[in-house]
């Protein structure tokens, strides 16, 4: 199964493109992942300006499988990956990292690393929903909720009009976290939606009984958005 490194890299401004050139440029993260097959990063997007603090950069790596993951922490720690480690923390206050696997049903699961391309790409930036969902019921219960209620509605929604689309669903693996936690990475489908979403309340009657939000409060009463947009460069998008 692959493994996803999540990391929130607080950058320090006036670096940001020092930073940037770290992963996408030849003998950065990206360029020095590809020379096997053992991990690949698939996103670098940058917290939208106006949406929460300055100069936040998530990032995610994909790794082939725990195996493969203590080869690319020993990379870092004392191997080949260890000077370029010590150069990127220069241009950035502190990083926060965590281990996610994707859940069964997660559109996106296991990633096959060889053909994720090592060479930046040429591509429109892309809008992305990262929610981040701390629930009180059992993390099960919340997970079958996102599974049979959530995912079916975003599906229903007509092509035109859908905000969002649910590309990964992750949980934190074993001891990655201090508590229970569960994360969709959601593509923006609409931008005329997510401005609708920003700009007008939500209407009573999608927060009355037997609406998503009401029996979402079921199993939780906080998370936390963020709105990412993907570099042009980024393998996915």
């Amino acid at each position: 199964m692959t493994i996803y490194l999540h990391e929130i890299h607080r950058v320090v401004g006036k670096r940001e493109d020092e930073f940037e050139a770290a992963f996408r440029d030849a003998g950065g993260w990206m360029d020095r992942l590809g020379r096997d097959d053992d991990a690949r990063l698939v996103w670098y997007a940058n917290q939208v300006h106006g949406t929460g603090p300055s100069y936040h950069v998530v990032t995610i790596t994909a790794v082939e499988d725990g195996a493969a993951w203590e080869r690319l922490a020993r990379r870092v720690h004392d191997g080949d990956l260890h000077d370029w480690a010590h150069d990127v923390d220069s241009l950035r206050h502190d990083v926060t990292a965590k281990l996610l696997l994707p859940v069964r049903w997660s559109p996106i699961g296991t990633i096959d690393l060889a053909s994720v391309s090592p060479e930046p790409a040429a591509h429109e930036p892309t809008l992305f929903m990262e929610d981040t969902g701390w629930p009180e019921s059992s993390l099960d219960e919340y997970l079958a909720f996102w599974e049979d209620d959530y995912h079916p509605m975003l599906a229903r929604q007509p092509e035109a009009t859908r905000l969002l689309e649910i590309q990964v669903c992750w949980v934190t693996a074993l001891g990655a976290g201090l508590r229970p936690e569960a994360i969709l990475w959601q593509r923006v489908h609409s931008h005329q939606a997510l401005l609708g979403l920003l700009t007008t309340e939500v209407p009573a009657a999608l927060k009355g009984p037997g609406s998503y939000m009401a029996k979402a409060l079921e199993f939780r009463d906080q998370w936390r958005s963020r709105l990412l947009r993907t570099s042009s460069w980024s393998p996915r998008w």
